[in-house]
């Protein structure tokens, strides 16, 4: 099984060979491998040992196992679009159902995404979410509980099913756990967790449930959280499921630096008739509560794919803080003469236009900034240079972590142009703490 796949991966720059394959099957035969997702998390632990692996890995994953060929150029959606696997997926699901025909593309390859990446127990049983709800109390003492051990041996074929169940029931019973809930768990059917047929937690398997942190086991959350008095946040991990929560009420810090001293009328009527009838000038800051944000986002390498969807995620949930005043638009590497309107970059908008807009956007570029140097030519160095100079908060934000910065030429020139923060919830705190500042 699969004895053609390190010669495969060596095909593109991978280090793989029989100790691969010995690895991946230790881990088939633990049980830690049931679905073509878990193949594809095994594998990155095994073959990925420095982050410009993952865009050759991604390629190769999906060469081997999906038939998809991602060439050069390429974004993974295009890739998938074109090739027979997803057309035979897509063929299926609109015969098993007719409304998926209804569905944009970029919808229906997140599905496939979906399916192809599922990480889940194999289900043999569904066991009815209202039974194990009622048969355990919402003050039940942490603790009580039998051996983690024998709960996961039992409960890890099995699925529970809350969908006859309320949020607001989930919800009361979730504080309530919430306060009696001492210590962490794992492979249970009651508190919050990882694994195991628990309502609450991640990695599990509960239908309509609550995710609290991780990414998942099957797709079947009802509603996430991610509040750390649930479930702890790495706040210097780069954005994914777990955090992005964090980074997002880092980004709702952003305020318009455009304050303005006026005459507090109350206050100084007010006062002043404390004062026996000296009236003195009392002054408050308006602050207008206009927020322009311009996004660019680098989504042309297979550095980037990993980053390109949560990203958006990110920021479309702030698209209600920042109502019409968010425009996102595209590069592919860097910026030369244009950016594009669209994620597919068929739709140019050229640099021009985009510099012509209120100078008071706050701009935010998300790219790891890693390039062949001749592409960091001189209409490149302008553009940042223009964009610096025309708008009054810039700030990039760099899904690499900030160990491997200072190997990239690239990176390191920019940097000296645009200040740069990791695209952590931290490093976005920093940026908006910075872009908050007062404009000397």
């Amino acid at each position: 099984m699969f004895e053609t796949l390190p010669e495969r991966f060596r095909t593109y720059d991978l280090k793989a060979d029989v100790r691969t394959l010995m690895i991946l099957r230790q881990a088939i035969d633990k049980g830690l491998v049931k679905t073509l997702g878990d193949v594809y998390n095994v594998l990155k632990g095994i073959v990925v040992k420095d982050p410009e692996d993952m865009g050759p890995f991604t390629r190769a994953y999906y060469d081997y196992f999906l038939n998809i060929d991602i060439e050069n150029g390429d974004t993974l959606s295009d890739a998938i679009a074109r090739s027979e696997t997803f057309r035979k997926w897509r063929d299926h699901k609109i015969e098993k159902n007719e409304i998926f025909k209804t569905l944009s593309d970029e919808e229906q390859i997140n599905h496939f995404l979906d399916d192809v990446h599922l990480s889940q127990y194999d289900i043999k049983e569904i066991i009815a979410g209202r039974d194990i709800f009622d048969k355990n109390p919402g003050d039940k003492t942490d603790g009580d509980e039998e051996s983690m051990d024998d709960i996961r041996e039992r409960l890890l074929n099995k699925m529970a099913d809350y969908s006859d169940m309320s949020l607001e029931e989930l919800l009361d019973r979730l504080d309530e756990i919430a306060e009696q809930q001492k210590t962490k768990h794992s492979g249970g059917d009651h508190w919050i967790g990882t694994g195991g047929i628990s309502p609450y937690g991640h990695g599990g398997a509960a239908k309509d449930g609550i995710r609290i942190g991780g990414t998942g086991g099957g797709k079947m959350a009802r509603m996430v959280m991610n509040d750390r008095k649930f479930f702890p946040v790495d706040m210097d991990s780069i954005i994914n499921d777990d955090n992005v929560d964090a980074a997002l009420a880092s980004l709702k810090g952003v305020i318009e630096d455009s304050a303005q001293e006026v005459l507090d009328v109350n206050n100084t009527i007010k006062n002043g008739l404390k004062r026996g009838g000296l009236f003195l000038p009392e002054i408050k800051n308006l602050s207008e509560q206009k927020l322009q944000v311009i996004l660019l986002i680098d989504n042309g390498g297979y550095s980037m794919d990993p980053y390109v969807y949560v990203i958006r995620e990110l920021f479309k949930k702030m698209k209600t803080r920042f109502a019409h005043d968010l425009e996102t638009y595209y590069f592919h590497n860097t910026i030369y003469d244009r950016v594009y309107t669209d994620v597919r970059r068929r739709q140019p908008f050229m640099m021009d236009r985009l510099l012509s807009k209120d100078p008071n956007y706050k701009v935010f570029v998300i790219g790891d900034a890693s390039m062949a140097p001749y592409e960091l030519n001189r209409m490149s160095l302008r553009s940042y240079f223009r964009l610096k100079k025309k708008f009054k908060k810039v700030a990039w934000l760099n899904p690499e972590p900030e160990k491997y910065w200072h190997h990239t030429y690239t990176l390191n020139v920019i940097k000296q142009m645009i200040d740069m923060y990791p695209l952590t919830p931290r490093g976005i705190e920093k940026a908006v703490l910075e872009m908050n500042k007062k404009s000397k």
